[in-house]
């Protein structure tokens, strides 16, 4: 329909449903169950209510019943059939309107009353490449203050269940509920979606615009493979990305489940799981055991290993820490991050590592966290008597899995549909190092990063790795001050294309440039075109889960904060060299058109005296909520620190701000 099929009539209206309105209705039937004592002395915010229960249609006779909170990132409106009636921005909240049905219907045959509420959340995969990407990062903190809002809205509320999945709505939820640790709260991890028969993945086939520039598909191809990437309508995507991550960090953590991360989205596993994560919150409720008996240092510490398990995505350096403020532990140090990178070597050959890239599902089926948990308890590496939301142990719960009925049939189905061994997706220490599965994250220091930086060592291509398992290159820096620009270059076959040996320096993307924006767009091109593993990726920027390849973000200080990754010129010579051994790494400027190879004292000097890349600028369009978010952050500890909000020292800043101005205005 064009718009000028749309008369003024049809938007004006004639008034036709006014003959059938009704002015009064008729009020629910019954009396609420109340007493004078409650009468006298509970606050009228209670007592109204129940009014609003009983008004919602609920029987007057249970409307006092203990309270339950489901808070969901539901996104989308379907029919009762499935049929969308408005499309979510994701399939990861597309369908979780069935977990929350599934958990709310436990609710109530346990004598609990549901409520439900909202806080929808955006797609990383939709925006990269646009300015939608700016409010990525800086949406997580605001969807975790309002969802705890929400949570402190329905005062009498005997505990919470956060159902959520993806890149920013499952960090946002695992923040609200650390942050109301004073409750029950179990974690329903939103599931995964399935693969798609005869097609590509969801992270490969972001990639058809670079490959179809550069002549490596049709147009046919493209059409197709972009129809078909998902084989069911809801979950995160297939790959070990920021999202299966984050639903693998919530159960480690130990509020969600035993092998409740990574469930296919839509079958029976996954709402039982929601079944039962209601019934977990209601005994914790009848135990009175609140999530801060929960979120523990030692629980904190065995997410740190299970993520180098799994070779887990980098994003979760910034939510892993800003669970752990939200709780009011310490916040994890990047010490922290390699001590438990030392201790194993990834065990999951999962999408997007390798080296056979299994799907997320297959890793559920295989045995998925408590799988992995029981290698890393053989290691003698995990907190055993953590709590967890069972009301058991991490060790009592492990001893569960080993001889449950659940692992030997999710192991069997997987040999019996796939063909697939459940012991080459997630292995043994052994197995894993000798199928060359080496500790996931190194840390860069270097002259372009005296703060550090991250990458994901084990996502290198292995055949531009020496045979020392060392990564080395060394090559000319192409600078660019916009994503825009590095991905136009790099799909240009003219004068100004990215070449195979140079060094894709993205600055001025971090969080007071563009909001620390996901660079997906970048590494995706690389990895699929033939030459893209010849060409490293430096930036202050961050990358998505499922980036592959020399890829190393976090850079710090960002360019804007007068980081020296801003002071770089095409053509300057970066080495870079990634030690995959002993987890150590260096990013340096080496030399320059001009004066060639450099020492270090001489190329230190030169930084500091350069003046920073002329195109280096905040992005024009960079939203005043994503400027205030930067500002905030950058008080409170910036990336290294979670990007969290620090009241503290947020308060503290201020202060002195004012008492500086207060007194440059005395002088004047």
């Amino acid at each position: 329909m064009s718009t000028q099929d749309i008369g003024l009539d049809a938007i004006l209206g004639d008034g036709a449903p006014l003959a059938t309105t009704r002015t009064s209705g008729e009020g629910p039937h019954g009396h609420l169950p109340i007493d004078a004592r409650m009468l006298r002395e509970a606050p009228s915010g209670d007592l109204f209510g129940l009014t609003q229960n009983a008004g919602m249609g609920w029987r007057a006779s249970e409307v006092a019943r203990d309270p339950y909170l489901i808070v969901s990132t539901q996104g989308g409106l379907r029919a009762a059939d499935g049929r969308p009636l408005a499309l979510g921005l994701h399939t990861g909240h597309w369908e979780i309107d069935r977990l929350v049905g599934a958990a709310a219907e436990a609710f109530a045959a346990h004598g609990g009353l549901p409520f439900s509420v909202m806080c929808s959340d955006p797609c990383d995969g939709r925006t990269q490449g646009t300015t939608g990407m700016f409010d990525s990062l800086p949406y997580r903190n605001d969807a975790a203050i309002t969802m705890r809002r929400l949570i402190r809205s329905l005062p009498t509320r005997r505990g919470v269940l956060g159902v959520a999945t993806c890149d920013k709505g499952l960090p946002a939820m695992m923040l609200a509920l650390a942050g109301c640790a004073d409750l029950p709260g179990v974690i329903v991890p939103g599931g995964v979606t399935l693969p798609a028969r005869g097609a590509e993945d969801a992270g490969k086939v972001q990639t058809i615009g670079a490959r179809f520039a550069h002549g490596l598909i049709d147009l046919e191809h493209a059409a197709a493979m972009g129809c078909r990437a998902c084989g069911s309508p809801g979950g995160g995507c297939q790959f070990l990305g920021t999202a299966a991550t984050s639903q693998v960090i919530a159960e480690a953590l130990g509020i969600a489940l035993p092998h409740s991360a990574l469930a296919p989205s839509g079958e029976p596993v996954w709402t039982d799981m929601a079944r039962r994560s209601a019934l977990a919150l209601v005994r914790l409720a009848g135990t009175g055991t609140p999530l801060s008996r929960i979120l523990t240092r030692e629980a904190v510490e065995n997410a740190l290993l299970v993520h180098a398990a799994f070779g887990g995505s980098t994003n979760l350096l910034l939510h892993v820490p800003a669970i752990a403020h939200a709780a009011g532990l310490a916040r994890p140090t990047v010490r922290d991050w390699i001590a438990a990178n030392r201790a194993t070597p990834r065990l999951v050959d999962a999408l997007p590592n390798g080296p056979r890239h299994h799907p997320t599902v297959q890793v559920f089926m295989a045995g998925g966290v408590p799988e992995v948990m029981l290698h890393l308890r053989d290691m003698g590496l995990l907190h055993l008597d953590a709590l967890t939301v069972s009301g058991r142990t991490v060790g009592e719960n492990l001893a569960w899995w080993e001889a449950s009925d659940a692992r030997r049939r999710a192991r069997e189905r997987l040999r019996e549909l796939d063909g697939v061994d459940p012991d080459a997706v997630i292995m043994g220490p052994d197995a894993a190092r000798a199928a060359g599965m080496t500790s996931a994250l190194v840390f860069p220091v270097g002259n372009l990063a005296p703060d550090g930086a991250v990458i994901k060592a084990t996502a290198i291509d292995p055949s531009v790795v020496d045979a020392d398992n060392v990564y080395r290159h060394s090559g000319p820096a192409r600078v660019f001050a916009s994503e825009h620009d590095a991905i136009r270059a790099i799909k240009s076959k003219g004068d100004d294309a990215v070449r195979a040996g140079d060094v894709v320096v993205l600055a001025g993307c971090g969080p007071a440039g563009t909001g620390m924006e996901e660079t997906y767009q970048l590494t995706s091109a690389l990895k699929y075109l033939p030459w893209g593993k010849h060409v490293p990726v430096l930036t202050d920027a961050r990358f998505s889960g499922v980036s592959t390849g020399a890829c190393i973000g976090h850079v710090g200080p960002e360019a804007l904060a007068g980081g020296p990754i801003g002071r770089l010129r095409d053509g300057d010579t970066v080495r870079i060299e990634i030690d995959r051994n002993t987890l150590q790494g260096r990013i340096d400027l080496v030399g320059t058109q001009a004066e060639g190879e450099l020492e270090a004292d001489p190329a230190a000097a030169l930084l500091a005296a350069r003046a920073p890349h002329p195109a280096i600028a905040a992005h024009p369009r960079l939203p005043d909520d994503t400027r205030l978010w930067a500002a905030l952050q950058d008080a409170s500890g910036g990336t290294w620190g979670g990007c969290v909000y620090d009241v503290d020292a947020i308060l503290e800043t201020l202060r002195a701000g004012r008492e500086a101005l207060a007194a440059k205005g005395g002088r004047a």
